[in-house]
């Protein structure tokens, strides 16, 4: 019975780290976007990846990308949230499922072009145009 609950207890810890790494990955690939909805994009690709590259199953993921702050010099917020699953370990009877939630914000470089090569940082609004 012991060992049972260090399986569960594994779980939930390796599946904060995974949820951790695709907010930080997520986040870090959004700052590079050269706009927001690209960056919404980039962000929500990026996470969708990582963790479906790991051993966590999310049921649902939900990938929240904040671009409010998306100038040169500001910066740009990634949550990610996963609902893992207990039921399946039967032996244990845990009911239900565990909601991990993590944070990333990444930093938009502040001497960045709009294109590469073509012209000066400029901010964008928030559907994308400059």
């Amino acid at each position: 019975l012991l060992l049972l609950f260090a399986v569960a207890a594994g779980r939930l810890v390796q599946a904060r780290l995974d949820v951790d790494s695709a907010a930080q990955q997520a986040a870090r690939a959004a700052s590079l976007a050269r706009t927001p909805a690209a960056a919404i994009a980039q962000a929500t690709q990026v996470a969708q990846a990582a963790l479906a590259g790991q051993s966590v199953s999310c049921d649902p993921a939900v990938i929240t990308p904040d671009t409010g702050d998306f100038t040169p010099g500001g910066e740009v917020t990634v949550q990610v949230t996963c609902t893992v699953r207990l039921s399946d370990l039967s032996l244990l009877h845990i009911p239900g499922s565990e909601t991990i939630t993590a944070t990333f914000t990444s930093p938009i470089d502040t001497y960045r072009g709009d294109v590469i090569g073509l012209g000066p940082a400029r901010p964008y609004s928030a559907d994308g145009a400059a």
